[in-house]
């Protein structure tokens, strides 16, 4: 294998862009290099070629895979319509994925690429920033050390902005799905209720969902997942009802405390050694949690740790080069499309959903 690992990177200006830096974050990674870019918008792809220093550029990424020799392909656009599509023409060509979220639009999408990616030996890697921070362990740890007691309750929220509701799950919960993924293991059911102008959405309420999502519907999400410990995960959404600050991020309450999660490399962690999950009432406070334990300094500092993909690059990096699974692969990004899925599944049922669940195709399609 080559020194340094060679990247084509597909944007798509006006349609998702280069997400959030997907393009540029190789520069920070030694043992990789950019060597064309395509983008379907020619000023766009002009503008892409100058930033990233490339004299090879496309408006079609097929003809950049058939005519440059790459290693990895960036799906870099926030937008999904074009994930499973990009990602298909690479693994057909045994080229390995770094993409962005959310990994696909349908669980069929998903079944699809798993079933090629595995037949051609690429792999795909989801950029969840959180899933590659050293502090998922230092969760894992202090749940396994008993700070935390029996974990009751996980808790997340997204950002409830204008986009809350069912946009909102897909685009910021895909990240809390993933953080419960990480630390609690992958749910056995969901059941769920989605609400629009205070009312069960129904058939009529569908609409095309923004950023290429496909039909979508709901102002308001509850969802509940039973746990492999026995736990309970929530995901609420409501739309307008973020608030300054938000309490997007995910909480985890235990018998003996909580512990608070905000998405990103190295996020903010805080821990509450309080049983009635009240400090106005214990006196006791929150405390901070580095990669290095509760109420320790931080020791990891150097810019990697700040940038937002870095340590997910080079994650990816080594799972290439020792054929194993990246940290969050595409087996966990078709359990996050899961747990999306299931929340619309369930609502259309009327009562829980198994997981995984036997609707493969957008549950929004399937009403009578």
């Amino acid at each position: 294998m080559a020194t340094k690992l060679r990247v084509g990177v597909l944007g798509s200006t006006k349609r998702g862009d280069y997400g959030h830096g997907l393009d540029t974050a190789w520069f920070a990674v030694d043992s990789t290099e950019i060597v064309a870019v395509a983008d379907d918008n020619k000023a766009g792809m002009a503008k892409a070629a100058s930033r990233l220093k490339v004299d090879k550029s496309f408006t079609d990424y097929r003809e950049l895979l058939d005519k440059v020799e790459v290693d990895i392909i960036a799906i870099c656009p926030r937008w999904v319509d074009q994930h499973f599509a990009m990602a298909l023409a690479a693994a057909e060509r045994g080229v390995h994925v770094y993409m962005e979220k959310p990994f696909c639009r349908t669980l069929e999408e998903a079944d699809k690429l798993v079933e090629v990616c595995e037949k051609n030996k690429a792999k795909v890697a989801i950029a969840h920033p959180t899933r590659y921070s050293p502090l998922i362990e230092t969760i894992k740890g202090i749940i396994k050390a008993g700070h935390l007691g029996q974990v009751l309750e996980y808790r997340g929220r997204g950002k409830e902005d204008r986009r809350g509701g069912g946009e909102d799950l897909w685009v910021l919960g895909a990240h809390i799905m993933d953080m419960i993924l990480a630390i609690g293991g992958r749910p056995k059911d969901c059941y769920a209720r989605v609400q629009v102008d205070g009312h069960a959405a129904g058939k009529k309420d569908v609409i095309t969902g923004a950023e290429g999502i496909g039909p979508l519907t709901g102002d308001s999400i509850q969802a509940r997942y039973s746990m492999p410990d026995g736990s309970t995960a929530y995901f609420n959404s409501i739309r307008n009802m973020g608030g300054n600050p938000r309490r997007y991020g995910l909480q985890i309450y235990g018998s003996k405390g909580i512990i608070e999660l905000i998405e990103g490399t190295i996020p903010s962690v805080k821990f509450l050694g309080d049983s009635s999950w009240s400090p106005g009432r214990t006196g006791k406070e929150w405390q901070h949690v580095s990669s290095a334990g509760i109420g320790q300094p931080e020791p990891l500092t150097g810019a990697k740790y700040k940038a937002r993909h870095t340590l997910a690059i080079e994650d990816f990096v080594d799972a290439i080069r020792n054929n194993r699974q990246p940290l969050c692969n595409m087996l966990e990004g078709r359990w996050i499309t899961e747990m999306i899925a299931g929340v619309f599944e369930s609502h259309r049922q009327g009562g829980p959903v198994a997981l995984p669940l036997k609707t493969r195709v957008n549950p929004l399609t399937l009403y009578s």
